[in-house]
This record gives structure tokens, sequence and C-alpha cells, in this order.
């Protein structure tokens, strides 16, 4: 039988659900999602197998335009990471919000222009429509600005049409033998989901109280026959995002922790024993030395 094997971009603005449409097609948690914008700080692959086929998704940091507030060593990385994203791959699924154009869709698009790949335009969220009538002249109008090998409305909270959006993205699969074992799932090690799923909850537990100049280290990783000790160290710029962090009697941090540690154990399927530590690393954020040894490398 002839295998088809494929390398296929997820790409859009900040927030769109890049992150939530890889883990709704794989089955489980690889990109970890929030509500916030800019959750996705690194190129993320999330592989499928299905018989002869094997499809390697790349989630990418959301492509956002660099402003005031977003012109630090960190929001480079992360255009940079979506930017490289799209070479060599052999399909490209471009993803919007329901029928809103943004002047951030526009600047995605226009980094597509050059893009040899065919893009699958992706609408998603049409689960929020209230008026879904409006719906079909929209992708009429958003058709025209571009020739897209297909568009698909999907909800990838809810999976509407990700069975359809796949069978898309199939097409366009090359003949090739599988790069990847059929039980793999990312190339990521289960040490980076760990820093990952830390982060995903200070993030989804702070809100707008704690900035973007929050990071995560893991400083041991260290599996036993029953259990896995992993120790994880929060940086954060000020000494303020410090103590809200921490919380009035460490009760933040103990509520952080207590939910990365039921995620991590499910995810590796084993007891966890899970410490967490805070420290102020000012102006990480703006320093490119600083985020290469933080593990913010494009190589």
């Amino acid at each position: 039988m002839t295998q088809t094997c494929g390398f296929v971009a997820i790409v859009g603005r900040p927030n769109v659900g890049k992150s939530t449409l890889m883990n709704r097609i794989l089955g489980q948690k690889v990109s970890i999602t929030t509500r916030r914008p800019q959750t996705t700080r690194h190129q993320v692959r999330g592989i499928k197998t299905q018989e002869d086929a094997q499809f390697i998704y790349v989630d990418t940091p959301g492509m956002h335009i660099m402003s005031k507030d977003r012109n630090k060593a960190i929001n480079r990385f992360m255009n940079q990471a979506a930017t490289q994203a799209l070479r060599d791959v052999d399909c490209v699924v471009f993803i919007i919000d329901r029928t809103r154009w943004s002047e951030e869709d526009q600047a995605v698009l226009t980094r597509l222009e050059h893009v040899k790949a065919p893009v699958i335009l992706a609408v998603n969220k049409v689960d929020r429509l209230t008026d879904k009538s409006g719906l079909m002249p929209w992708l009429a109008e958003v058709g025209a600005r571009r020739d897209f090998a297909a568009i698909v409305p999907i909800s990838a909270k809810h999976g509407t049409n990700v069975d359809e959006l796949e069978t898309e993205v199939a097409k366009h699969l090359p003949q090739s033998e599988h790069f990847f074992p059929e039980d793999q799932i990312t190339d990521k090690s289960m040490r980076f989901l760990a820093a990952e799923l830390v982060r995903e909850k200070v993030m989804r537990q702070l809100g707008d109280e704690l900035p973007y100049q929050m990071t995560v280290e893991i400083e041991e990783f260290r599996e036993t026959e029953r259990v896995t000790h992993i120790s994880a160290l929060i940086l954060v710029e000020r000494q303020g995002q410090k103590i809200i962090l921490i919380g009035e009697n460490g009760e933040r941090i103990k509520s952080i922790g207590r939910e990365a540690r039921l995620d991590m154990e499910r995810a590796l399927d084993t007891k966890v024993m899970l410490n967490l530590w805070v420290k102020v690393k000012r102006g990480w954020s703006d320093d490119e030395r600083a985020l290469k040894s933080l593990g913010y490398d494009l190589d």
C-alpha cells in the first residue's frame, strides 16, 4: 500500500483556535490553550497516523503586528517561529474567527502570498454565529481574497466539520514513507510539555493580573518506577508579579500546582510529585540571550 506523509502548518492571528484545532484532531492535548492571545510561543508538532497516511501538524504562535506593547524579543521570536513553519510544508491551514476579518488576518494572508503550498481556509467558531444566514455570502466574499484550495467552516471546540477539514488536507499529502512511528503523537519531550502545562495554569488562573512576562523552566525531571519528580521554576520580571503569583499564604501557587500536577499525571499515566518555585528575572522577555537559554531558539 502506498504511504503518504506531509507537514501541515496551522497559522492565523492570535487566539483564533489553532491549538484547540490541533488537540481536537489528535484527540488529546499536545498544545496548551487559554482564552488569552499568544498562548502558543513555539512550533509544536502533532502527529496523526491513519493507516497509510501520516499528518504532521505544526501548531504555530499567532502571527501579530508589532506594536509599542508587542515590540520585545519574545514577540519577534514568536513571529519568526510562525513564519519559519511555512517553509517546505505540504499544506497550510489558515484559521480565521467566524465572519470577522481584522488587520492581523490581512497581515497573515499577505505573508502567505509567497507560500507555494496549497492553503485551506478554516473558518472557526461557526457554532457561535447567532445568525448563520450570512455565513455563505461571507465565505464567498473571503474566498475572493485568495485562490484557496478549500474553504471549510468548522468548530474546533466541538469538532464540527473537522473530519471534512482533515479530508481536504489529506488530498495534499505527498507519497512518502512515514517519518514517525505510528503511535507517536508529538516530537516534543515530556519535559517541554510539563513546562507548558504549568504555564497554561498560570495564564488561566491569573488572566489579566499577570502580563506576558512569565515563562517556565524545568529544573528537574526524574522518573522512578512509581513516581515522576518534577521541579519547575516560574520566571517573572517584577517583584509585584511574584507576589501575585504566590498569592495570600501561598494559596495561588498551590492551586496552580495542583491543576498542573493532575494534567501531568494524565499525560504521563503515573503519579507526579511537582514542586513549583517563583523567581524574578528582570528583562528576560526582551533579552535574546536569555530567551535562548530558556529554550526560545528557532534552531
